[in-house]
């Protein structure tokens, strides 16, 4: 992936601040956290009832140079991202208000309450915050076996900046209303949970299309598109069923299969256009 000079100002740096984070979890706790959290579950909820030692007392200190990198190239993704969503959303007519990207390590806190090294990504509408412990792509996407490259964290940011933009049109209202009316099976409100994550994946698609098209002379390189597609597999319910538990039920899926993930995103990516995204008549019709 090309680098550009665009960078953003909606980056909150958390790491190497000092201060009290939250309290630690045994690797076991925080590997089931983040398939809960690829699940479609609340990690929140798990993690409240999970043995938590004390929160521990950090020294300030100063990051490291591929930290400072990393620190660049989430702030460039915040431009891209922000510069490209701006433009879709006046091409329909509304305003772009981005959202908040934090980025720590060990714990932080957020509006929807602590944030766990390793959790995995996500977004909090509360505070229109993505959280992201960039130890999420060494410690735990490979687990479920993707590489990490600079684009798989484009994409990933891409899916959570999704969730983000159905935060603003409204879907997550919608999606959390169904939830709470009492009306669905389990069973429906799992599979309105994969219309809500295919959909992200789509806008993640259609952002990467746009984004290089914006840029001149684009952004991708050969194997970008590739590696977003290996990590979307990755994610998949099914790969991740596989890995953790043996077998697969499709009853649980909440964030779709891989092939689901897969074909959601690169159709964004082809089309480049919001309106095609309509996952929830495609999968609840």
């Amino acid at each position: 992936m090309k680098w550009t000079n665009e960078r953003g100002g909606n980056v909150d740096d958390r790491r190497g601040k000092g201060g009290k984070v939250a309290g630690g979890l045994g690797v076991g706790t925080i590997v089931i956290a983040a398939i809960i959290y690829f699940m479609g579950g609340n990690p929140m909820e798990f993690l409240s009832q999970s043995q938590v030692t004390s929160p521990a007392q950090v020294e300030e200190r100063a990051l490291t140079p591929e930290e400072e990198h990393t620190g660049e190239l989430i702030k460039m993704l915040d431009a891209w991202m922000t510069t490209t969503w701006t433009d879709i959303f006046q091409e329909n007519g509304a305003t772009y208000q981005p959202p908040t990207i934090v980025i720590f390590n060990e714990g932080t806190q957020s509006a929807c309450g602590p944030a766990q090294r390793s959790m995995g990504p996500f977004y909090c509408p509360a505070d229109q915050g993505i959280y992201v412990d960039m130890a999420f792509f060494t410690e735990t996407l490979s687990r479920f076996g993707a590489e990490t490259t600079e684009f798989v964290v484009a994409y990933v940011l891409a899916h959570e900046t999704g969730h983000h933009v159905q935060n603003l049109t409204g879907v997550l209202d919608q999606q959390h209303q169904l939830r709470t009316s009492g009306r669905y099976s389990t069973a429906q409100l799992n599979q309105i949970s994969v219309a809500v994550e295919l959909q992200a994946d789509f806008y993640a698609g259609v952002w990467a299309k746009r984004n290089n098209q914006r840029v001149p002379g684009g952004v991708l390189e050969p194997g970008d598109i590739e590696s977003a597609v290996t990590a979307a597999a990755a994610v998949g319910d099914d790969n991740i069923q596989k890995r953790t538990q043996g077998h697969v039920n499709q009853e649980t899926f909440t964030h779709g299969s891989s092939k689901q993930r897969i074909e959601w995103f690169l159709k964004g990516y082809e089309t480049g256009d919001i309106k095609q995204g309509n996952t929830f008549d495609a999968l609840l019709n």
